[in-house]
């Protein structure tokens, strides 16, 4: 699939991988950007830099809280309206929140299922629905390495991108039949301002997002269902299938349970 020509809607554009991701869209030629995040300023930080260096495609900014559902459908659908219709979903809006398990705050737990995983249902389910009727379109959902292992001190967080890939496998098959491509994007341990309220986890040499925006761009080219970033989580994923035990205790060893582990550690946002 090429993106020349086409509207794409990213979710989480204001920072991290959801900029970067908008900003190699624009680079491949994307026809129409919708940025949406709760942070207007840093929006429109976003889309001015898109619109600097190429002048022709039109950024259009959604200040937008996805958990909210009446604000979603309202938004989605007057854009849908006013714009056209999007033919790219990227779902990249996500908290992470590390502590240990046992002193874990119950407020932190909702945030991170109300944004990963209900925010990402809503606008999906929004977005979905019209592309069903105009029978085309493609939807990514941002998933992680911790998707496929899981990672102490973040335990809610990988339940959440776990969560993402069953959605993403189910209606793989569900939208099919409504020529809608849904894909799992997979990044590892991204150095974006997410990570760095986090203790990183030993062994992990952090990717930049653009190496990230650039594997979707190439995943798509490709037609692959699950786009897996970098070489570390390739090894990490192959460890994971042939030697189960082997990774769960190369994980516990990398984790960082140290003199922190039982204190809730600060919050890490990408909006």
């Amino acid at each position: 699939m090429k993106v020349l020509g086409k509207t794409a809607l990213v979710t989480g554009a204001s920072r991290g991988i959801g900029r970067a991701i908008a900003l190699e869209l624009a680079q491949q030629g994307i026809k129409r950007l919708l940025l949406v995040a709760r942070n207007r300023v840093n929006l429109t930080a976003v889309a001015e830099e898109i619109q600097a260096t190429e002048a022709k495609i039109e950024v259009i900014i959604l200040p937008l809280d996805i958990r909210n559902s009446v604000s979603v459908t309202t938004a989605i659908a007057q854009a849908w309206r006013d714009y056209g219709p999007i033919d790219i979903l990227v779902n990249c809006a996500g908290v992470a929140h590390q502590s240990s398990f046992l002193y874990s705050k119950l407020s932190q737990v909702e945030d991170e299922l109300s944004v990963n995983l209900m925010g990402t249902y809503h606008i999906t389910r929004v977005v979905a629905r019209r592309m069903a009727a105009q029978k085309q379109g493609t939807i990514i959902n941002v998933s992680s390495l911790m998707g496929k292992i899981a990672a102490p001190t973040m335990a809610t967080y990988s339940a959440t991108k776990f969560a993402l890939l069953g959605f993403t496998q189910a209606l793989r098959s569900e939208l099919a039949p409504y020529n809608i491509r849904v894909i799992a994007l997979l990044p590892s341990l991204t150095d974006t301002d997410m990570v760095q309220g986090l203790e990183w986890f030993r062994f992990m040499k952090p990717v930049v997002p653009k190496k990230v925006a650039q594997a979707l761009v190439i995943g798509l080219q490709k037609d692959m269902s699950e786009i897996v970033v970098g070489w570390q989580s390739h090894l990490a994923l192959w460890c994971q299938r042939l030697i189960p035990w082997l990774m769960q205790q190369i994980t516990a060893m990398a984790a960082p349970l140290s003199q922190k582990s039982h204190s809730t550690q600060r919050v890490a946002k990408i909006s």
